[in-house]
């Protein structure tokens, strides 16, 4: 009987988990940033068509954000960098013609990181810009 009889079976176990465990971590980073992706790109489309169907300028703004923060919650995000602008000037929002700009930004933390190790690990930075018209043959709002 030779001394390394029943080994191969140990050496295919200990290779599945040395091989396995960092593949399904890159396969959960992978998902944990296309989640994101969708949740900023979602948010952003939903915070531009928003703002366009307000009767005003003030309440325009607010509908964005709430549109932006319910669409980030729906993919489980919490904080995100919600930029709102007018075009082609920041004076013609709701004009005839004029279009609205919104820009969501985030970090996405790694997955399954633990709090311990702090904010500062690292993180996936995603980002959407989506561009609404307001048209050419509405009325103007106020």
């Amino acid at each position: 009987m030779s001394h390394d009889d029943g080994t191969a079976s140990v050496e295919f176990v200990w290779l599945t988990i040395l091989l396995l465990v960092p593949f399904v971590y890159i396969v959960i980073a992978v998902f944990d940033a296309q989640r994101a992706a969708y949740g900023v790109s979602t948010a952003s489309r939903a915070a531009a068509r928003a703002f366009v169907q307000a009767p005003d300028v003030a309440t325009a703004e607010r509908r964005a954000r709430i549109a932006a923060e319910v669409a980030l919650g729906d993919q489980g995000m919490s904080a995100a960098d919600i930029q709102i602008s007018c075009l082609p000037t920041p004076g013609a929002c709701l004009q005839p013609g004029s279009s609205v700009r919104v820009r969501i930004s985030t970090t996405q933390a790694l997955p399954l990181t633990p709090s311990a190790l702090g904010s500062q690990l690292g993180g996936i930075a995603v980002d959407s810009v989506h561009t609404e018209p307001y048209g050419s043959f509405r009325a103007a709002g106020s």
